[in-house]
């Protein structure tokens, strides 16, 4: 299993599939996925009930025999029927889509040779590796001051990179570095692509909207230049790069998940091929932590019930304990399989932390929630306690509620708002501010 496999994973996961089951096949039908799933400890609930006379409540508990016969394996059909039925009734029935290029400023891909790079500028960083598919070597890397910003990132066979921002780019050695940095105006004809690539010892400009792309040797000059239209299936891609001998583009989210496309003629599209991306480095796409993790919620959980039992109004004066926080030591295992070879100021989870901001402050469709929870407290999530005063009328009950950011069924920050509510259903406002994503 992946490095991020923790014991029980596997037996927790056939579990909820065997309840989601019809009784033909052992199963009772039901959807486990909003339980509760960590190791079972005990735990203390304020009840409050009202008996009725010579009348009892017991209080029924203890392991039961589930199964009294073996029943039967559910054909191939119906245990694909089954899976599909309750995975869509999850909080999100459809599958996040990675972040397209003209709705995420500073991302790009781009190769050389023997290395692939998922540049994010809008973290301040790049990642390089030699296998997308295999996630090998993949090591992150500081973006230098002078290379952040860019429009557009590509990588020539020379082992140069160009850094496209409006009609000029930068051109240097080493982007950690800044080394050798020369910055030319692009030819008019160069100005204005969707898409920028190296291959085959040529740059490429792609224009989607045209369906076409403009093969040049220099971009400044817009020497040797010849235009193609895109064969339909190298049209729509997410993002383009290339590498000595090959075009690459990520292909729009399908039911086989995250993948991309290679071929040698965009024109013709010659010598096809599909590969999935690591999970790994899906983690570092846009949008990819929903689709590793699951997408991303915000909502109120209960951390308190007070009870008045009494004919009078109570006056509630005591100290309540919550986890503030970010979940720190869950969430670094993103950065386990990484080489992260950042600045000598850099700490461990802080990238996975500013990833896990961006997730969730993407829209619903790219696994968001369009929130901004920069101001929040991202320091490791620790208990605080807090004092509370309120009043309960008679025979009624105050709940306190927390609000909590996730992605999927994992918590991740824990916020420092509360809210007091009469009865038992959650609050839904969001008490975080909307983002400009």
């Amino acid at each position: 299993m992946t490095a991020s496999y923790e014991s029980g994973l596997l037996t927790k996961a056939i579990a909820k599939y065997q309840f989601s089951l019809t009784a033909e096949y052992g199963g009772k039908r039901v959807n486990t996925e909003q339980e509760n799933w960590n190791e079972a400890t005990e735990i203390e609930e304020s009840l409050y009930v009202t008996l009725q006379p010579n009348e009892k409540i017991s209080n029924v508990g203890g392991a039961q025999q589930v199964f009294t016969h073996f029943p039967h394996s559910p054909p191939r059909e119906a245990a694909a029927t089954y899976y599909k039925s309750f995975c869509a009734n999850t909080e999100s029935s459809t599958m996040p889509e990675i972040v397209p290029k003209n709705k995420a400023p500073g991302v790009d891909f781009c190769g050389v040779d023997e290395y692939y790079y998922i540049v994010r500028s809008d973290l301040g960083c790049y990642m390089r590796s030699t296998n997308f598919h295999e996630g090998k070597d993949l090591e992150v890397f500081s973006l230098h001051s002078s290379c952040q910003g860019g429009d557009h990132y590509l990588a020539h066979e020379d082992d140069l990179f160009y850094i496209i921002k409006g009609d000029n780019y930068r051109r240097v050695s080493n982007m950690n570095k800044d080394l050798g940095a020369v910055v030319y105006s692009l030819h008019p004809n160069c100005r204005g692509g969707d898409h920028y690539l190296s291959a085959f010892g040529s740059f490429y400009i792609i224009f989607q909207k045209r369906g076409v792309y403009r093969r040049v040797s220099n971009m400044h000059e817009d020497t040797d230049a010849v235009e193609y239209t895109l064969h339909p299936t190298c049209k729509g891609g997410l993002y383009y790069w290339g590498i000595k001998n090959y075009y690459y583009f990520v292909k729009p989210h399908d039911e086989w998940g995250v993948q991309y496309y290679r071929c040698t003629n965009f024109h013709e599209n010659l010598d096809a091929e599909t590969y999935s991306f690591h999970s790994d480095v899906v983690n570092m796409l846009p949008g990819g932590m929903a689709i590793t993790y699951g997408p991303a919620y915000g909502r109120w959980e209960p951390i308190k019930t007070i009870s008045n039992e009494s004919s009078t109004p109570i006056v509630w004066n005591k100290k309540i304990t919550k986890k503030v926080g970010y979940n720190k030591q869950k969430m670094t295992n993103v950065e386990h399989n990484w080489k992260v070879s950042m600045t000598a100021s850099y700490q461990s989870g802080a990238l996975t932390e500013a990833i896990a901001k961006y997730q969730f402050s993407l829209t619903a469709e790219y696994g968001g929630k369009r929130v901004n929870t920069e101001q929040e407290n991202w320091n490791e999530a620790t208990e605080i306690e807090e004092a509370i005063s309120v009043t309960v009328q008679p025979n009624e009950k105050m709940y306190i509620w927390q609000f909590e950011m996730g992605l999927g069924k994992e918590e991740v920050l824990f916020c420092r708002d509360i809210k007091f509510t009469s009865d038992s259903t959650p609050p839904t406002d969001i008490p975080l501010p909307p983002s400009d994503k």
